[in-house]
């Protein structure tokens, strides 16, 4: 897995699994990811309220799935819907770094140690720690920290990892599809696999 540098862009975007579905199944079909775009460009295939936002999309979901290896097309079609979203969640996680470190270091421990909820203290402690050890987070405000704690807080529970709880937020731990599973390990994301399964 390629390690990014840290950004906070993950304050204007959604978890988005129908439109991840839909272009997965469009590269399954042949389509290639140009051509989807000029289909998106002309016909808005997600419906987006305006261009600007279809093309918001559109380039957040084909990042996504640019980071991971193409074989996982078929899988991900023949998977079920809780499958198809930990996919979706895991290139998520493959396209932001800090998303995956949040992810890492805070809900993987949690389900090592057993314990099944987060809470927003949880959130900015991981901030905070960010802040100190890199100097870019270090510029971010308060305000884009919260709101990246938001949207961040949105994609787990979309992605079926977590509740909608207020401030606390019980972790769902995933019974991960041993084809997925499998998978991740073979395509160099041990670490997302590790991440999802909440072991060392």
């Amino acid at each position: 897995m390629v390690m990014k540098e840290y950004s906070a862009g993950a304050v204007k975007l959604s978890f988005w699994f129908m439109e991840f579905r839909k272009v997965v199944g469009l590269l399954n079909d042949g389509k290639q990811i140009e051509t989807i775009k000029r289909i998106n460009q002309k016909d808005n295939v997600f419906g987006a309220p305006t261009k600007d936002r279809a093309e918001k999309i559109f380039n957040t979901v084909a990042a996504r799935i640019s980071c991971l290896a193409p074989s996982f097309y078929p899988l991900f079609l023949e998977s079920d819907i809780a499958t198809q979203k930990l996919f979706a969640l895991a290139a998520a996680m493959a396209n932001d770094t800090l998303f995956f470190d949040f992810v890492y270091e805070v809900i993987r421990e949690k389900m090592i140690v057993g314990s099944n909820e987060f809470s927003d203290s949880d959130i900015r402690i991981f901030f905070r720690n960010k802040q100190v050890q890199n100097t870019k987070v270090a510029d971010w405000t308060d305000a884009t920290l919260k709101r990246l704690g938001s949207s961040y807080k949105t994609m787990l529970f979309e992605a079926g990892i977590t509740d909608k709880g207020k401030i606390v937020r019980k972790i769902q731990k995933p019974i991960l599809d041993p084809t997925f599973f499998r998978w991740l390990n073979d395509n160099g994301m041990e670490q997302i696999a590790n991440a999802l399964a909440g072991v060392r």
